[in-house]
């Protein structure tokens, strides 16, 4: 595994925090889409509940007890060509090792219980290693991810492959597997059948391009007294998501999802117009923390504001800032 060693600046870092500007120079009316938790239901006994969100599809949610991570990918490497003339960082291709900056991570994720890995994407996975090698967590993926897993020296004790449709329970946390799909990438003509299973032999460091998608999946995580749903990409399949009616979506906002038909009324209508959604995958993930996303903000995230008032008036849709803990009491 190639590591970087480069520490969070305290400037980067209160760049970062800055960030939270977005939410705090919105008015009264726009804390509809732009934070602030919504009252909780007096009726339904939870845990407070803190979701942080890490870019990508990568999240980490606990309730004070349990940690849950999804897609942790903190390293933000640029590959495929560098995302900003000011990210002065190396630039990686896809034929390259994938790179770990474990300073950054060790700064961030002190501890895991659970990891919730959706597909086997770099961007997605690519962290995965260190942090359950360094935490011990258990990690839930598809038999592609789990076979990298073992490449990478994670122990078999920790990995759980899965396929969609399993519903396991754990020590105060349970989740659900859900079938899914990709991204429809490449003006829809995005697709890869390759998967790796136990008779694949993998050694690492992988390259980047080595990171195949492997089949993608959803997680309905119960924590805390509550259900989020979560999203990979800008994808589903809708009768899987039926029924679910989750408390929290992690909803994939991102422009492939423009190529889908009437993506936003079907995605909300099928989870039941979820009482809160925290848009996922929608930034520029190749960026460190300490750049600006404003501009993904404004035409990504807020566009899809306006259009879920419509769709789902009672739902509360919170922009998240990287790094900044959403209470949700």
């Amino acid at each position: 595994m190639i590591r970087i060693h480069r520490l969070l600046s305290a400037a980067a870092l209160a760049a970062v925090f800055a960030n939270a500007a977005l939410a705090e120079a919105q008015s009264d009316d726009d804390q509809l889409s732009l934070g602030g938790p919504p009252a909780s239901n007096p009726s339904k006994a939870h845990a407070p509940l803190e979701m942080t969100y890490f870019g990508a599809a990568g999240w980490r949610m606990t309730d004070g007890d349990t940690v849950v991570l999804v897609d942790p990918w903190p390293s933000r490497i640029p590959y495929g060509g560098a995302a900003h003339p000011d990210d002065k960082r190396p630039s990686y291709g896809r034929t390259d090792p994938a790179p770990v900056d474990t300073d950054l991570i060790d700064q961030l994720i002190p501890e895991a219980d659970f990891i919730l890995v959706q597909h086997g994407h770099f961007d997605h996975l690519g962290d995965v290693p260190y942090i359950a090698k360094k935490t011990g967590a258990k990690v839930i993926g598809t038999e592609t991810v789990v076979m990298i897993l073992r490449a990478y020296g994670v122990p078999g004790e920790q990995l759980y492959a899965v396929q969609g449709g399993e519903d396991y329970q754990f020590d105060n946390f349970s989740v659900r597997v859900v079938p899914g799909l990709h991204s429809a990438l490449d003006q829809k003509h995005y697709h890869d059948s390759r998967r790796y299973d136990q008779d694949t032999v993998l050694e690492a460091p992988l390259r980047i391009e080595q990171f195949i998608e492997g089949g993608a999946l959803s997680f309905l995580a119960r924590l805390g007294g509550r259900s989020i749903l979560t999203m990979g990409s800008m994808n589903f399949i809708e009768r899987e998501f039926e029924g679910l009616e989750p408390d929290i979506l992690l909803a994939g906002i991102n422009g492939s999802r423009m190529g889908l038909y009437d993506y936003d009324r079907r995605l909300l209508q099928s989870t039941g117009y979820p009482a809160i959604v925290l848009p996922t995958h929608w930034d520029n993930f190749r960026l460190p923390y300490s750049f600006s996303q404003q501009d993904n903000v404004e035409k990504k995230l807020i566009p899809f504001v306006e259009t879920a008032k419509k769709i789902s008036p009672n739902s509360k849709v919170i922009i998240p800032v990287h790094l900044e803990p959403i209470t949700l009491p």
